[in-house]
């Protein structure tokens, strides 16, 4: 009889990772105990996965508010600057703020509305539609914001983020003033030095606001992504990616990942003789239909993997060859006929309608979704994630 499981997701528990750590060892020795505890042995193709917060932890990739404002005053003079386009977040960007605002007179915030970048609402779209106020052209200041909207609250978090961020800036001793607007132009009216602070967009806006005339111009990955005084950084993302660790510490995203995937793999190969696929996750990407939430808060889902997990699905749709290559047939019949097709696909299937509906998405933002959905964020407990039959196919024994 044919295999019945199909993919398999399994949270591994490890212990309490710190600064320097063995991230390597604790990692393999991990899923090595794990599969002997539940009883499975590891497989080619196999998938083991570690969040991008142990591997930093590890690595001591800290930094602190100060090194934050130090930074910050360094590149922007001390004087005002325009922070623009920021993820309302406690976790994510309020502490970034707390050093952003340590490190200058005065902060211009601008938010985009009705939502920021990832999804987290102000303000309804119906709200807009009923006050008459058009995102893309109107630029409102705090007054009118307040007349138009009132003091609404984050949906999950009960958190006014306009108010919690004007405060937070002047608990830091500097000036605030807040603006809602969506073209990153709009902020060049009160300052020529401007911090782009959105993640995803952050080069078109920083396009837009060179070409627009601006002064200084650069973004969050601009920040600390260099050592301040010994601190932690990225020189590849700077404050993307980084999270509250305590409410004057950030852990930053971790650097020089592809070196710790790669001699897992290699261990567990020694230990197994099995090519297990490696990779470092963060934030999945998908979208909550309640919140509106888009989760992807960090610049990718995977800043390293093993070279098996390059690309996207080539799948077919069972259901299409079901319902057009052998409508005619079912049972066993069919069975045997899905069957062969699955075994003669081409390589590529990009553009065939036979893999229409099937997920076009990159292998390491699919995994990486699974990955985050499995660890959770919470007290899991289990910020490493193994997955088996990731690659089996209808075919599969």
């Amino acid at each position: 009889m044919s295999r019945m499981i199909g993919t398999v997701s399994r949270g591994v528990r490890a212990p309490i990772i710190r600064n320097g750590d063995n991230i390597v060892d604790i990692v393999t020795e991990s899923v090595l105990e794990a599969s002997k505890d539940a009883g499975f042995s590891l497989q080619d193709r196999d998938v083991v996965a570690m969040t991008e917060a142990i591997v930093a932890r590890a690595q001591g990739n800290y930094a602190t508010v100060e090194d934050i404002a130090t930074d910050i005053k360094a590149k922007f003079g001390g004087e005002t600057v325009g922070v623009i386009f920021p993820i309302l977040s406690r976790n994510r960007f309020a502490i970034c703020l707390r050093g952003i605002a340590k490190g200058v007179k005065k902060v211009v915030l601008m938010l985009s509305y009705p939502s920021d970048e990832v999804g987290n609402h102000l303000i309804s779209i119906d709200a807009l539609d009923e006050k008459g106020v058009n995102p893309y052209s109107d630029v409102l200041d705090l007054k009118k914001y307040r007349e138009l909207f009132g003091y609404e609250k984050h949906t999950f978090t009960g958190v006014d983020y306009v108010e919690y961020y004007e405060t937070l800036v002047r608990e830091c001793g500097a000036e605030c003033e807040i603006v809602f607007a969506n073209n990153p132009k709009a902020i060049l009216n009160y300052t020529k030095n401007v911090l782009c602070c959105d993640i995803h967009t952050r080069a078109r806006t920083k396009r837009i606001l060179k070409a627009a005339g601006a002064d200084i111009v650069l973004g969050l990955d601009e920040i600390l992504n260099a050592p301040v005084n010994g601190s932690g950084y990225n020189e590849q993302y700077g404050l993307l990616g980084s999270n509250k660790a305590t409410e004057d510490q950030i852990k930053l995203f971790p650097r020089e990942c592809q070196p710790v995937v790669d001699a897992i793999q290699k261990k567990l190969f020694d230990a197994t003789g099995k090519t297990v696929e490696v990779m470092v996750y963060g934030d999945g990407a998908f979208k909550d239909p309640v919140g509106k939430i888009w989760e992807l808060a960090d610049p990718v889902v995977a800043p390293a993997y093993t070279k098996g997990l390059e690309g996207t699905p080539n799948e077919l749709k069972l259901k299409y060859l079901a319902d057009n290559d052998f409508a005619a047939l079912s049972g066993d019949a069919l069975k045997a006929a899905i069957k062969e097709k699955i075994q003669e696909k081409d390589d590529n299937l990009f553009g065939k309608m036979a893999s229409e509906g099937t997920t076009p998405r990159r292998l390491t933002d699919l995994i990486g979704s699974l990955c985050d959905l499995t660890s959770g964020s919470g007290d899991k407990g289990t910020p490493i994630v193994l997955i088996q039959g990731y690659f089996d196919n209808y075919t599969t024994e």
